[in-house]
């Protein structure tokens, strides 16, 4: 019952609507009760039964005003049932409806706060199904379950108290199978809520199937794995078939079993009420209510098994729909925090480590000083931890230890809205939106103007690009960013970032989707907009490591080496071998004269494939790895 009474709070929001809907509720459930009473008055009082001295009725006199009376007094009554019940299905859809959009927007606005911790390990399909089917079922309970199942207890306390107050006996006999059927609802209950907690669950791993193969569609093309996808979503969908069938069939068992038992209790009241008729202690109208009242009731009870299923269905997706809305992230922000502004752009990191687990460190006491304006670059090979040194400044994780500041302010003591406001991200899984090109770039800034739209694209090489499109900046973006190329979506993303004009500037591997013409451009465009502007680069390219003021060598989580391009070329150590192995042939294609490389005691002159020996005499031999390349790795 937890996860039907943590629904009480959305309903109090519109207890107006509410409490107008049980009104009608209890006008609709008096008219049902009430009309087979005034069928009772026209037997008894418009009817005149005349018997002979052997008992056998000879004619029917009585007041024929009376049956009239009755007769529209019964059409009067429908008309005002109808009308209860229609406010009762309107206003109990409205309240449904209701509630599902604020339980919607609340899953949606928690998700969007949870970290990345959250959604690291999050399922889309698991999430999608629980913020719609679940909460639909959630909305079937407050219309139809609720409602209805209050409709049915009011009828059921009216007409049992009723038939008490006529003949206490009689009673008894129609009402000796409702602890059958209570029971029996409670088993059926049981059965249908875990298996409906399967189905939930199988549903959204359902979803989850479908979404990762649409969504991988030219891989699974690519590998011919049609039939595979094909094969596992199958299996998904038999396993939901399944599941749907057996519950079917614990709900169709059960139905048949509570409209035989409501019908035998009819039969029992009809036979019996006959005897108290011959014995005088019931009237032929008192009869006849009962039956009413009995029959009236059967539809409400050969629906009980519906309404039941309904309840564990809520009760199923109640569950997962609020371990959605619990989430809690693993960065939150104090009560009270200040807001981040003014801000110069000098980032620290203080003895910094951090670990997505307690079992491994991702970073171990990282140093870092970026005063402002200054440009710093962070290599290292794959896994040594450069994304996850940029994405801890806007807080996307918390560090484990030690601490980061901007401007000598704790990043985890402003508010979160006002560090990544300063902060301008390009990541390296660049993400554009279903929209216009001009939509995708104003999305940090949607006041933006046209102008300054443009100034951002050009800075970011893309304008001439999108002139040359039919429409425009209204040309419409595909999902993802599907209709552009790599390099395309790359500089929109950054021309999106640009619109932003933060003080701290972040390229995580911005410029690998591109080549070197288009790289070129984007760095002579940046190279303006860097001054004043703390930027941290990853990067693969050779423009971007020279003009770092400091680059930062990562391995295994620690920073190995530091300083300048020229500097670090100089010491034998990870940033040498990164160079040689993927940055060499850089410099050599931008024709500026390769550094020597110093090993072992032979120096290797890039370019021409003549070395040198000891001594410093050229020789001709093929140009061989002056390191061991394991453990390595490349500088991605």
């Amino acid at each position: 019952m937890r996860w039907l009474l943590r629904l009480i709070p959305y309903l109090k929001r519109y207890k107006g609507r509410l409490a107008l809907a049980w009104l009608c509720m209890m006008c609709a459930s008096a008219f049902v009760m009430v009309s087979p009473l005034l069928i009772r008055f026209a037997i008894d009082f418009g009817l005149d039964p005349q018997e002979d001295a052997a008992g056998k009725l000879v004619s029917l006199d009585g007041n024929a005003n009376l049956i009239v009376f009755g007769s529209l007094a019964l059409v009067v009554f429908a008309i005002g049932r109808g009308a209860a019940q229609f406010g009762q299905q309107y206003l109990g859809e409205l309240v449904g409806q209701s509630v599902a959009y604020d339980i919607r927007n609340e899953i949606y606005d928690n998700l969007q706060h949870l970290s990345y911790a959250y959604h690291d390990k999050a399922q889309t399909g698991q999430i999608m199904s629980r913020a719609t089917q679940d909460v639909e079922n959630i909305r079937m309970f407050v219309n139809m379950g609720a409602l209805r199942l209050a409709f049915i207890t009011i009828m059921l306390l009216i007409s049992i108290v009723g038939m008490f107050v006529i003949h206490w006996q009689l009673a008894i006999v129609s009402v000796v199978t409702l602890p059958f059927l209570g029971w029996r609802s409670y088993v059926t209950s049981s059965k249908l809520r875990p298996v409906w907690m399967q189905i939930q669950q199988n549903q959204a791993e359902m979803t989850q199937v479908a979404e990762e193969g649409l969504t991988g569609i030219r891989v699974v093309k690519a590998f011919a794995q049609e039939p595979f996808e094909s094969k596992k979503f199958s299996d998904a969908a038999k396993k939901q078939a399944d599941l749907s069938y057996y519950s079917s069939r614990v709900h169709a068992g059960n139905q048949p079993m509570l409209q035989g038992v409501s019908a035998a209790q009819v039969a029992v009241t009809v036979g019996v009420g006959a005897y108290f008729i011959s014995k005088g202690e019931i009237s032929v109208g008192d009869l006849a209510l009962f039956t009413l009242w009995l029959n009236t009731l059967q539809l409400p009870v050969r629906s009980v098994g519906f309404i039941i299923n309904i309840v564990a269905r809520c009760i199923s997706s109640a569950e997962r729909v609020f371990e959605l809305i619990d989430a809690q992230s693993a960065v939150q922000e104090k009560p009270g925090a200040p807001a981040l502004a003014d801000i110069t752009g000098h980032v620290r990191f203080e003895n910094v480590s951090f670990g997505y687990d307690n079992l491994s460190a991702v970073l171990s006491n990282v140093d870092i000083d970026a005063e402002p304006g200054k440009v710093i670059a962070l290599l290292g090979p794959t896994g040594s931890g450069k994304s996850t040194v940029v994405n801890l400044i806007p807080r996307f994780y918390d560090v484990t230890a030690g601490r980061i500041t901007i401007d000598e302010q704790d990043v985890r003591d402003v508010t979160l809205e006002s560090l990544r406001k300063n902060i301008g991200i390009v990541q390296q899984d660049v993400f554009l939106f279903i929209g216009t090109i001009r939509d995708n770039i104003a999305y940090g800034r949607p006041e933006a103007s046209q102008e300054e739209i443009e100034a951002a694209a050009k800075a970011a090489r893309i304008h001439d690009f999108i002139v040359s499109l039919p429409y425009g900046y209204d040309e419409w973006v595909g999902e993802r960013g599907v209709t552009l190329s790599g390099g395309q979506k790359q500089r929109i993303a950054i021309a999106r970032t640009l619109l932003l004009d933060p003080r701290i500037l972040i390229f995580d591997d911005s410029t690998a989707s591109v080549d070197s013409q288009t790289e070129f451009l984007i760095q002579q465009a940046l190279n303006e907009l860097m001054k004043g502007r703390t930027t941290f680069v990853i990067a693969q390219r050779l423009r971007t490591v020279i003009r770092a003021d400091e680059i930062l060598v990562l391995q295994h989580g620690r920073v190995v080496q530091r300083g300048k391009h020229t500097e670090l070329l100089e010491q034998e150590g990870l940033y040498r071998r990164i160079f040689d192995l993927e940055l060499r042939d850089q410099e050599e294609a931008l024709g500026r004269p390769a550094p020597n490389s110093v090993a072992a005691g032979s120096v290797s002159v890039a370019g021409n494939g003549a070395h040198a020996d000891a001594n410093g005499r050229a020789t001709n031999a093929p140009r061989t790895p002056v390191f061991s390349p394991e453990g390595t790795g490349g500088a991605s």
